[in-house]
């Protein structure tokens, strides 16, 4: 039984890519061609060196997005709109994860690091929107990536999350962290499970995982 861990909860945080859509859907993998392509016109490094920067700045400031803003000094509303420019019409409903997200009593969010206006995109595409009560992108977070502490607390502020009666849904683990250690419920979902003190719970299934939580 793991509702009575979630008994406390009046506010659910969800990711988005790979979390509320299964990775088989390889968004990232349509967007990656797209960043190495922003990388190679305003750096002109080759593919496969625009490919390797766009992984280092991610690993070192937590998106390839902060480290073409510390050393190209890019627009980010540009950067965004372009790699987020792909097809999603393979997305497809899921009536499983629909229910039972409005089963869950309180207040639902989506906090993603990439921007609002393609989380609204996605959320349409699985007819997710009625679900949720706002959406945040990294923009709210004034571009600052999760995992930083500060994009937590400036998304978190704005939306009036109190982390102790909060949960995260997360595909990444070094996301959950923060959340960990303000006191939330975490959940790592994704195919593989990671082991790692900031993770209460994980699963590869979250409508079912989230089917056990109404109350």
């Amino acid at each position: 039984m793991i509702a009575p861990y979630f008994a406390h909860v009046k506010t659910w945080v969800f990711d988005l890519d790979n979390t509320l859509y299964p990775p088989s859907a390889d968004l990232f993998g349509l967007m990656d061609s797209r960043f190495s392509a922003y990388v190679q016109r305003i750096t002109g490094l080759d593919q496969p060196a625009a490919y390797t920067l766009c992984q280092d700045y991610w690993q070192a400031y937590g998106s390839t997005l902060v480290g073409l803003m510390e050393h190209y000094d890019i627009d980010p509303h540009d950067f965004l709109a372009d790699v987020h420019d792909i097809d999603i019409s393979h997305l497809t409903p899921c009536d499983q994860l629909r229910t039972a997200l409005t089963a869950l009593p309180g207040r639902k969010i989506v906090y993603t690091n990439g921007s609002s206006n393609h989380a609204k995109r996605v959320l349409a595409a699985r007819d997710l929107t009625a679900q949720f009560d706002a959406v945040y992108g990294v923009e709210h977070a004034d571009f600052k990536p999760k995992p930083t502490q500060i994009a937590f607390d400036t998304v978190f502020a704005k939306d009036g999350v109190m982390p102790k009666s909060s949960a995260m849904f997360e595909d990444e683990p070094r996301n959950l962290k923060v959340p960990h250690a303000l006191g939330m419920r975490t959940v790592h979902v994704h195919p593989q499970q990671a082991q790692a003190d900031h993770i209460h719970h994980h699963t590869d299934d979250l409508a079912a995982f989230l089917s056990q939580l109404a109350r």
